[in-house]
């Protein structure tokens, strides 16, 4: 980001620790969005807060690219043919997961969530060469079977249709990922413009849901609009920019442990602020799907640098994951 100076030492040599602490720092706010969006639909509508949140975060986001553009044109037309497409597509994922987060805890729709850092891989390579080793299936056994034990961490039982929506939303978030590698291979799109047509495009397909629930809105009290720029500016739009200027500023492997801390961080939020309860099956399942996904993690990328690829983009040109 050309308006962010750099943190350097005095030698001339990035500062990690501080790097580090930013990366914490939006992992830490994307675990914070799934309580926000929990409370945020507790008062409004679902489709009101998605909309809410879009149109706040396109207002920050339009502002930013048009200032940071140094008179280039705002957005060329591969940045609007493909911001559109995944403005479409990252809509769903957000849809999935409030609807979602909106009949679970905050703390299961964290970590549920995760399983789209081993989906990922998955569909990335569907039809194409290179296929994973055998360890990376077993990580994502380990995965399956966390899932397994979260939704069941109060007793075995059908899944709750909010554990249901958020692991559609790790599929579909998987794919979405997938496809913002795919779109911007081989071409210049600016992320901050990528991420404004996005923005743009949600606000736009959640207005007419929204509609009838907007003098909603207009009088939700002060805690309620807290929330929603919580998750508007804080989750989107500076999550979004800050984890942009560190990974520039870090190695792949180090942002992508450090970004991966946020289903920790959604227990933590959950369990902390949310006053929400893990029982010991849910526990164990908390530590087996952290375990299952870093474990994918380390195995995938061992496999790509063993294939000389390039590396996987940490953090895609994209509203963060949360749903938050």
């Amino acid at each position: 980001m050309a308006w962010v100076s750099p943190l350097v030492h005095r030698e001339g040599v990035p500062d990690t620790r501080r790097t580090d602490a930013v990366l914490l720092l939006v992992a830490a706010v994307w675990g914070s969005s799934y309580l926000a969006a929990r409370t945020a639909t507790s008062a409004l509508p679902v489709t009101v807060v998605l909309f809410a949140r879009y149109a706040i975060s396109a207002a920050a986001c339009v502002a930013v690219a048009a200032a940071g553009r140094r008179g280039r044109r705002r957005c060329t037309r591969a940045e609007l043919r493909a911001g559109s497409l995944l403005g479409v597509t990252q809509a769903v994922v957000l849809a999935l997961e409030t609807y979602g987060v909106a009949h679970t805890s905050a703390a299961d729709a964290g970590l549920i969530i995760s399983l789209a850092i081993v989906l990922t891989p998955l569909i990335d390579r569907l039809g194409g060469p290179g296929g994973l080793p055998p360890r990376f299936f077993a990580a994502a056994g380990v995965c399956v079977l966390a899932v397994g034990l979260l939704v069941c961490g109060s007793g075995f039982r059908s899944p709750r249709s909010g554990d249901l929506l958020v692991l559609a939303a790790a599929v579909v978030r998987a794919a979405h990922v997938s496809l913002v590698g795919r779109l911007s291979a081989g071409r210049e799109l600016r992320p901050t413009q990528l991420t404004a047509v996005q923005t743009v495009v949600g606000s736009v397909l959640f207005l007419v849901p929204a509609a009838h629930g907007l003098p909603a809105l207009v009088r939700a009290d002060g805690a309620t609009w807290a929330e929603l720029l919580h998750l508007a500016l804080l989750c989107s739009v500076f999550a979004f920019l800050a984890q942009t200027w560190a990974v520039q500023r870090s190695s792949a492997s180090r942002a992508s442990l450090l970004l991966g801390t946020e289903p920790v961080w959604a227990v933590v939020v959950g369990i902390g602020l949310g006053g929400e309860r893990l029982t010991v099956v849910a526990v164990l399942g908390a530590l087996l799907m952290v375990a299952g996904t870093y474990w994918g993690q380390a195995v995938e990328a061992a496999h790509r640098t063993a294939l000389r690829t390039e590396p996987a983009q940490v953090g895609p040109p994209v509203l963060p994951l949360g749903t938050g």
